[in-house]
């Protein structure tokens, strides 16, 4: 009956669902800006009657306790709030109207998700036992991450979820469909600035000078031996340079050139290692070349661990809910979440959500400038978490 009083409700929630995921996408804002966002969303739990306080500046905390019997059980779901640096391309009706930033990355579709189902538990509240925690986590998208400044904040105390549930929209599965992997799921992500000192001249007379572009080639080159030599190979990791800059001309070698690059792993011991390796060679590499080379790795988010009972449990309640031909098991992604974090210190789910439709078009990848979701899936995503809570918590 569980399954099925939940179905219904989700079916009734969707337009709201669908309202607020419009509302949102055509209002975004960046991380550590998501004040109005903020607002919105607590407008929206206080008519729901549910209470909650701010949290981490922009960040939004609820708590809806259930009524059928005495529980000291505690679930945490999340979601997260930030929109993307991006100019939005698509022609829809609930186009970002905030020029060059855009809910790029689902997160629109995850609020509106978690709202719908405190929309679903706020009707239910009788009929369940234990504790809800919504968490509408800000800066998910820029490091250090919102969720660090959560857990700092207390977001984990008063009271202490035993788990913590999340999911993230999947543009490559159908809408309707979603995905579990248990135990290490998503990378670390370190970001690495490098800077390479030389000596400039003219570019006819190379000899004259120490050429910082010739170090800086040879430093991207080489750096990769550390995924490809000294890294485990049941170990994925990668190292990959986006941005070169070096403001010479055609016939001008310049003073110095700056590489930042970004460096993920699977494991947080290799992490380590890996970052005194990676500022060793190239500042040996440097000075060999009569250079220098100043290098700064800035921590990001930790290896996404999925804990493997209630991964399999949530797969389980997913199955039921949803049905076998609906739940599809995920290979592991290179890409980093600082719900992390969250996964550090408490037991954590995070599973994803098929947006896709290939039939209207809606294929396009994360972070990109036409990426849309199919709004079935805010049937689907409601209802799914809300089952996947109240089971967790023993109804």
């Amino acid at each position: 009956m569980l399954k099925e009083r939940i179905r219904q409700l989700a079916k009734v929630v969707r337009e709201n669902a669908i309202a607020n995921r419009r509302h949102l996408h055509m209002h975004p804002e960046l991380s550590y800006q998501e004040y109005n966002t903020a607002i919105f969303i607590e407008d929206k739990l206080k008519a729901l009657g549910i209470p909650y306080e701010r949290m981490a500046n922009t960040g939004v905390v609820a708590l809806l306790q259930g009524k059928a019997a005495p529980s000291d059980q505690v679930i945490a779901l999340r979601a997260d709030i930030d929109a993307l640096p991006i100019t939005e391309l698509n022609a829809v009706p609930y186009r970002s109207t905030n020029d060059g930033v855009m809910h790029a990355c689902g997160h629109d579709v995850h609020t509106a998700s978690l709202l719908g189902v405190a929309e679903i538990l706020a009707q239910m509240q009788s009929e369940f036992s234990g504790t809800v925690k919504f968490v509408f986590q800000p800066a998910e998208e820029v490091i250090p991450g919102g969720a660090s400044l959560m857990i700092a904040a207390g977001v984990l105390e008063n009271p202490r979820p035993r788990y913590m549930i999340g999911q993230h929209v999947m543009p490559e599965l159908e809408a309707g469909k979603v995905g579990f992997r248990s135990g290490r799921y998503m990378a670390s992500n370190d970001e690495i600035n490098i800077t390479v000192k030389g000596k400039g001249g003219h570019g006819a007379m190379p000899h004259l000078g120490v050429d910082p572009i010739l170090i800086a080639s040879h430093i991207v080159v080489a750096l990769q031996q550390i995924v490809s030599r000294r890294a485990n190979p049941s170990l994925p990791s990668v190292l990959s340079f986006g941005k070169i800059i070096a403001n010479g001309a055609r016939n001008v070698i310049p003073d110095e050139v700056k590489l930042e690059g970004t460096f993920r792993s699977m494991d947080e011991t290799w992490r380590n290692k890996a970052h005194e390796k990676i500022k060793k060679l190239a500042v040996s590499l440097a000075e060999s070349m009569d250079g220098s080379c100043e290098i700064e790795i800035e921590r990001g988010y930790p290896v996404l661990v999925n804990e493997e009972v209630l991964t399999a449990n949530t797969r389980a309640y997913a199955v039921e809910y949803l049905g076998e031909e609906q739940v599809v098991d995920l290979d592991i992604w290179m890409a980093a979440e600082d719900f992390a974090s969250y996964s550090q210190v408490a037991d954590a789910c995070f599973y994803r959500l098929g947006v896709a439709n290939e039939d209207r078009g809606i294929t396009s990848g994360l972070h990109t400038a036409t990426f849309d979701a199919d709004e079935t899936s805010l049937e689907t995503g409601p209802g799914l978490m809300a089952f996947i809570a109240l089971k967790t918590l023993g109804n």
